[in-house]
């Protein structure tokens, strides 16, 4: 396996549309999902799909994301 390539997926909470928008400018992918999960699949599809346009120098077995996520935090009802 050759070097490992992390990528970063910046996910953000969308209150009003109720989704995840994610994006990863090194890819170049963006992405709406319901869930992180999701998130992280359709990235990845997407990751793999661009990868030969992109960043042909890379392995494919070797590309690893991760997903950094901001959703404001909720006061719990007492």
């Amino acid at each position: 396996m050759s070097k490992p390539t992390i990528f970063t997926i910046s996910a953000v909470w969308d209150d009003e549309a109720s989704v995840w928008s994610g994006h990863c400018d090194d890819i170049p992918a963006a992405a709406d999902a319901a869930t992180l999960d999701e998130l992280l699949a359709k990235m990845s599809a997407m990751a793999l799909d661009l990868l030969p346009d992109n960043h042909p120098e890379l392995d494919r077995s070797s590309v690893f994301l991760q997903i950094t996520a901001l959703r404001e935090a909720e006061r719990s009802a007492a």
